[in-house]
């Protein structure tokens, strides 16, 4: 009995199309296949290339698509909303490259407060350059698992998409164009940022900040930023990836090149991870572990042209333990365009950290510097290629300056000095690597010169 009626069901199929055909009446079959898994946008009224404000009419039909628990599909062409609020267990999709959605008001063109299972796939959104007016083209706020996939963002006063405190997945996302930042997460948790391309942005490519210190546990992987500028300050912006506050953070395998300061700057955090990112270009430090930071480990990662490669610093602030290893990092600049109290260094660290396994090439200054001033304590430099620098290795000596331990590098072509004591700015002494017990608090041994 049942397989006869699925086969009426069948033949009544073809006999309504027959109908219509016959008719006149064309029925597109993916609209007609696409109604029995979703609801769409243009059956239920939404106009295509149109100018007017469909905000209210696009509303109503994404609370019917909610309530149904339909997804919401709309076709290709463009559509005028704002202020498009997304409830719980819903779902919109397009067609990736023909379906986009414009700013019809200087107001985010969707938002969200306290949801859950939010999915937003495959179309574009444009932004407005009325200055009247927040143009965040997604707001989130409070929601949980949330995917936003294969969405082309372009064009604001502010940024691209802003979720605070939520969890999400954002995923093969284009991000270009916006005053502020591609992607700011605030106080997020478990949030996953992959496969996004994010560039021409002018103060940050992608955030993940928080208002206190706590886990955050955010993954940023396999993404591809690029033109990050900077309208203001000396590091909070222009920078390619940003972490503040935010503990438990891995950054990994991006691309990163064009960034006003750091392709990779973390501030005042706790466990991170930075790993097999290639960062080039970069108008300041390329990788910056900044501030009251503790756990940081930086390994296998490339710096190609930049204004100094990496920094682990702030002892003054708390900064401090840290592993930086397996590094590229080469053609240092001699001065940064943005902020003139860089200086070119190679790599460099101040308090509780290992400096080991490194190649190091081509700086027109020190390419390996442990301490600034009386800011040095347990600094270990072992294993590491130097070459091309105008002094190799160098350590503080100033008064207050704890202990560093340089052992087993290969140093080659230093200009200077292959192992310098530093006071300051100056040098201090001779060359350590030829007169090594200069100094009580530095210890040299085993170094190879060439």
């Amino acid at each position: 009995m049942f397989e006869h009626s699925r086969h009426e069901l069948k033949a009544n199929r073809r006999q309504l199309l027959g109908c219509f055909a016959a008719a006149g009446i064309l029925v597109p079959v993916q609209s007609f296949a696409q109604s029995a898994t979703a609801l769409n946008a243009i059956d239920l009224g939404l106009i295509a290339n149109s100018d007017i404000d469909q905000s209210a009419a696009f509303q109503g039909m994404v609370d019917a698509a909610a309530q149904s628990g339909l997804p919401l599909f709309v076709p290709g062409g463009t559509y005028q909303i704002s202020g498009i609020i997304l409830p719980a267990n819903f779902s919109l999709t397009g067609l990736s490259g023909a379906t986009i959605f414009r700013a019809a008001k200087a107001e985010p063109v969707f938002a969200g407060q306290g949801r859950a299972n939010i999915k937003l796939t495959d179309f574009g959104i444009e932004g407005t350059r009325d200055d009247n007016g927040s143009t965040d083209l997604v707001r989130l706020s409070k929601c949980t698992n949330v995917l936003l996939d294969n969405l082309n963002l372009r064009g604001g006063l502010e940024n691209g998409m802003v979720l605070e405190q939520c969890q999400a997945r954002i995923t093969n996302c284009r991000v270009s164009d916006f005053r502020l930042t591609g992607i700011h997460l605030q106080n997020s948790t478990t949030t996953l940022v992959q496969g996004n391309i994010v560039h021409d942005c002018g103060n940050g490519g992608i955030r993940v900040w928080r208002w206190e210190n706590g886990r955050d546990g955010t993954i940023v992987t396999d993404n591809q930023i690029s033109g990050i500028g900077s309208d203001s300050g000396n590091g909070q912006n222009g920078n390619g990836i940003n972490i503040f506050k935010a503990d438990e953070v891995i950054i990994a395998n991006n691309v990163i090149t064009d960034c006003a300061f750091s392709a990779i700057r973390a501030n005042s955090t706790n466990d991170t991870l930075i790993t097999g990112n290639m960062c080039t270009h970069s108008k300041e430090v390329a990788i910056f572990s900044e501030f009251s930071f503790t756990g940081s480990i930086i390994a296998d990662n490339i710096v190609d042209q930049a204004a100094q490669g990496i920094s682990i610093t702030n002892f003054n602030e708390g900064g401090r333990l840290a592993t930086c290893s397996g590094n590229i990092v080469r053609n240092i600049w001699p001065s940064s365009p943005t902020n003139p109290d860089t200086s070119p260094v190679g790599i460099f660290a101040e308090a509780d950290t290992a400096i080991s396994g490194n190649v190091v090439e081509t700086v027109p200054g020190t390419g390996i510097l442990a301490g600034w001033g009386p800011y040095l304590r347990n600094v270990l430099i072992a294993n590491n290629v130097v070459r091309d620098t105008k002094i190799g290795i160098g350590a503080s000596v100033a008064d207050g300056a704890g202990i560093a331990r340089i052992s087993n590098n290969l140093i080659a072509g230093s200009k200077l000095a292959a192992i310098s004591a530093m006071k300051w700015s100056d040098m201090a002494g001779s060359d350590l690597a030829h007169a090594p017990n200069q100094f009580p608090t530095i210890s040299v041994e085993g170094n190879s010169l060439s």
